[in-house]
């Protein structure tokens, strides 16, 4: 598996990570415990060392089954966990709140499920619009002092939230979502991340399996699946935005490879130092992911995908309007 740094703040990780959200929210039912640690080691024997969490993923369960797959196998790898909501006691009601002794409260439970003495890089999961960033960043760099977390990250955060962070503690990545239908990190973020030096983690580079080529128009996902509420996933949509895929599939019948290992490699193609995230329960998804690592897209690929996508206009919201409050800035 090769390797990338996350800007320069000297984070080697994989050059594809895991995504775990999955396995314990979102696409209902949860992954049985047994075979989610199966998973997990399969990926770290297959060269992932990346792997990406929260604490608010299930809630907890994530956590959880995370750090039993990989108490073991610490040493091989660099756990990404979040912070930056309150948990109901129903463990469903969420909120934001990154207000400073919250974060002190969330390492320590952090720390405790993933069974583990240091979070390699912690992210504040959304903005907080109540608590200056500033703050935020204050309290992770004593967390960094007092060595319980090694690296800072944010989530979904703007230019400028960026900026005013990076300049109290140095921020090691950037996690937005950003695929070959959700490109809009390219106006002001991936600018601005080069400028100052932290890397790029896409989540649902593959959105959220509709690159994947097995999502159709007249796809039905369970109540309790979140595409469901998507807009994005709605027939219409779907019918819409087809033509993207048909695209895909295309390439991927050229070069002998799928409709998703083109996306990761275009993905992975745009800059060093952005390493996606893809998510899977499955372990032949997880192969045929890691497979695109050995992608190379040439020039000219790069430049074909860009004038196809130059004539498709991608129709549905990303999040339903429920949830656009979290999305942060």
């Amino acid at each position: 598996m090769q390797k990338r740094y996350l800007g320069k703040s000297g984070l080697k990780v994989s050059a594809l990570g895991l995504g775990c959200m999955g396995l314990s929210q979102g696409y209902w039912p949860a992954t049985d415990t047994r075979q989610a640690i199966a998973l997990i080691r399969a990926a770290v024997e297959r060269g992932v060392t990346f792997f990406d969490i929260a604490e608010v993923y299930g809630p907890y369960l994530n956590e959880d089954v995370v750090g039993k797959a990989l108490k073991p196998l610490r040493d091989r790898v660099v756990i990404a966990t979040k912070f930056g909501f309150n948990i109901g006691n129903d463990n469903k009601q969420q909120m934001l709140n990154s207000r400073p002794e919250h974060i002190r409260e969330a390492v320590e439970g952090s720390l405790r499920r993933l069974k583990t003495d240091v979070i390699d890089l912690f992210y504040q999961h959304r903005v907080d619009p109540d608590v200056p960033i500033e703050d935020v960043a204050g309290t992770v760099k004593d967390l960094i002092a007092e060595g319980k977390v090694k690296h800072f990250g944010l989530l979904e955060a703007g230019a400028q939230t960026v900026r005013r962070a990076h300049a109290i503690q140095p921020v090691t990545a950037l996690q937005s979502e950003y695929s070959l239908w959700w490109r809009e990190p390219e106006q002001e973020i991936l600018p601005l991340l080069k400028e100052l030096g932290v890397g790029f983690v896409p989540f649902s580079p593959l959105g959220r399996g509709f690159l994947t080529g097995t999502i159709k128009a007249e796809t039905t996902f369970a109540e309790s699946d979140f595409r469901k509420t998507v807009p994005r996933f709605s027939a219409d949509a779907l019918k819409a935005n087809e033509k993207l895929v048909i695209l895909l599939t295309e390439l991927a019948a050229e070069r002998h490879t799928t409709p998703a290992q083109i996306a990761l490699a275009w993905l992975m193609a745009q800059k060093p130092w952005i390493v996606p995230i893809p998510g899977t329960t499955k372990l032949h998804r997880l192969e045929e992911n890691l497979a695109a690592t050995e992608i190379i897209l040439t020039p000219a690929d790069l430049q074909k995908i860009t004038q196809a996508l130059e004539t498709v206009n991608i129709v549905g919201e990303r999040y339903p309007a429920a949830l656009q409050a979290h999305v942060g800035r």
